[in-house]
């Protein structure tokens, strides 16, 4: 059972003045960077407004649930406890995680609807910070927007989705940096799709990726990042001698031979005929939004530029299995289609190893991107990741 979560909370004015600490709260959600029940929790025991910016330490060393303290800041008098720990600066710190960092965010936010001619009718609701985004809901005159902000390797989501417009993808109000103001998307999220959702969704991905195919260097000079052959074997050699010592010896071995075949494996797959363009990066159910007439697919921070495929391993581990063949099938079937002669098949399985290196690679660079106090929520991830191409890798060429 995933464990439930309580927050500490130390406090610091918007100007950055340590102010002291409350005592730990419980709160409704497990997950770290759901801070919206955060912010719910201390004004209802506390009657004060706070504003999360980042995670100062955890009792567990990964999420989700246990003891977290967040350091937050308010402008409310508030009688508060001691706190013994020191506040230090880190050169990888995100805007959104300092003090003032949220409220500078918002006003640029107000600045777009300004131009926009809309008018903000309540303050805006926090819902999620971490290393990877922030998250605001707005009420404006009879709708909801959403500012979300992200960090430098993410920042071509923005300039994605403007050039995606039109697309089934989020509708993008105003862009800067990291910074987007996005339209609301009616229904909900689809973790829990039927089959002709699953069917649906990978249609749409497809469809925009077949309209996105050879078309690299734009996509490049939007910042996607590379991860054809020549940028992405190089990297997943880091990730594996930086891993390595946390890996059983087996596993070792395995992805040494991995990596000789590595170069072989990707002219297998250019054999293949699908060619290299868009990738989404983190296509799964849940990154759709939809109200059973339509669906919008979320999340573009992770995009890059690849192999079509590579989107395909994460999407199908989280479709029930009885549902799975079925929408493999439907998926190798529209890239034969568009591209007669190729072999999606073996393509799919050539990338298997491929994209869970790829996860590794990830998110070792969120490792080396972001403050110390948020490495919880992925030291373990490439090791994991590696772990399991170790076991894909295995299979033949």
């Amino acid at each position: 059972m995933t464990p439930a979560r309580s927050a500490e909370l130390v406090l610091v004015t918007p100007a950055g003045a340590p102010l002291g600490r409350l005592p730990p709260v419980p709160v409704d959600t497990p997950w770290w960077q759901d801070v919206e029940p955060v912010v719910r929790a201390i004004r209802a025991r506390d009657g004060i407004g706070i504003t999360v910016l980042r995670l100062v330490g955890a009792e567990l060393d990964r999420p989700p649930g246990g003891r977290v303290t967040y350091l937050a800041e308010t402008a409310d008098p508030v009688g508060l406890l001691p706190w013994p720990g020191a506040l230090d600066e880190q050169p990888l710190r995100q805007a959104y995680a300092k003090p003032g960092g949220p409220a500078a965010d918002l006003a640029w936010a107000a600045s777009v609807l300004s131009g926009l001619a809309l008018e903000q009718t309540a303050p805006a609701d926090q819902i999620r910070t971490w290393n990877l985004s922030s998250l605001w809901r707005l009420p404006v005159q009879g709708q909801t927007l959403w500012l979300k902000v992200v960090p430098p390797f993410f920042a071509h989501e923005g300039a994605l989705l403007d050039r995606l417009a039109g697309e089934r993808v989020p509708r993008l109000l105003g862009h800067d940096g990291g910074r987007m103001l996005l339209a609301e998307i009616p229904g909900a999220d689809l973790y829990e799709a039927d089959l002709p959702q699953y069917l649906e969704m990978v249609s749409i991905l497809v469809g925009l990726q077949r309209r996105w195919m050879g078309r690299a260097a734009e996509l490049g000079e939007l910042g996607l990042p590379d991860w054809r052959g020549a940028a992405l074997i190089p990297a997943i050699a880091d990730v594996i001698a930086r891993t390595a010592e946390e890996l059983p010896a087996g596993d070792r071995v395995r992805l040494e031979r991995f990596l000789r075949e590595l170069p072989a494996r990707f002219a297998a797959l250019s054999a293949c005929g699908l060619g290299e363009g868009l990738v989404h990066g983190d296509f799964h159910p849940g990154n759709f939004r939809g109200d059973g007439s339509d669906m919008t697919l979320l999340d573009w921070g992770d995009s890059g530029i690849g192999h079509p495929l590579l989107d395909q391993v994460a999407f199908l581990a989280r479709v029930p299995e009885a549902a799975r063949e079925t929408v493999r099938s439907h998926w190798l079937g529209l890239w034969r289609a568009a591209i007669p002669g190729s072999d999606p098949g073996h393509a799919a399985a050539l990338l298997a190893p491929i994209a869970a290196a790829r996860q590794a690679v990830i998110y070792r660079r969120f490792l080396d991107h972001i403050e110390p106090a948020e490495h919880p929520y992925h030291r373990h991830d490439p090791a994991e990741w590696l772990s399991r191409v170790a076991t894909l890798g295995e299979a033949s060429l």
